[in-house]
């Protein structure tokens, strides 16, 4: 699976946009037992590992979204968080799967897209538009 957080990859064009994918965490954040700073007063490294290991969980969560959904490529991947209660924290990578093949190949690019399986709970798309007149 190839992520990028740019909205094109040189050498591939998109077949098809499958459309949007969500990875999503939750930790616990208490600075005491998260120790932010050493006791040389340093930022502590075990911290940074495990900041690193959440955004590594989002993402993983991400591309197996997109995997059910039959992508081969997340364009514009971000990041975003929130507090959900004090203590908790949720982190959320997100992007656009996308089907993608190689610019010099067109004999592949021709065939008709079928996703493979459809996103679990997922509305149909496009999504129906409530009527406003009584």
């Amino acid at each position: 699976m190839l992520v990028v957080t740019t909205e094109s990859i040189p050498g591939y064009r998109v077949h098809a946009v499958i459309g949007q994918v969500v990875g999503v965490t939750a930790r616990t954040f208490n600075p005491y037992l998260e120790g932010i700073k050493s006791l040389g007063g340093k930022l502590n490294p075990q911290l940074l590992r495990l900041l690193a290991q959440i955004r590594q969980e989002a993402v993983a969560n991400m591309i197996a979204a997109a995997e059910r959904r039959g992508a081969n490529a997340i364009l514009a991947m971000r990041f975003d968080n929130r507090d959900v209660t004090p203590p908790w924290r949720e982190i959320c990578a997100y992007g656009t799967a996308v089907l993608v093949v190689a610019a010099d190949k067109p004999e592949i690019a021709d065939e008709p897209y079928a996703p493979h399986r459809p996103e679990p709970d997922t509305p149909p798309y496009p999504m129906p538009v409530p009527s406003l007149q009584s």
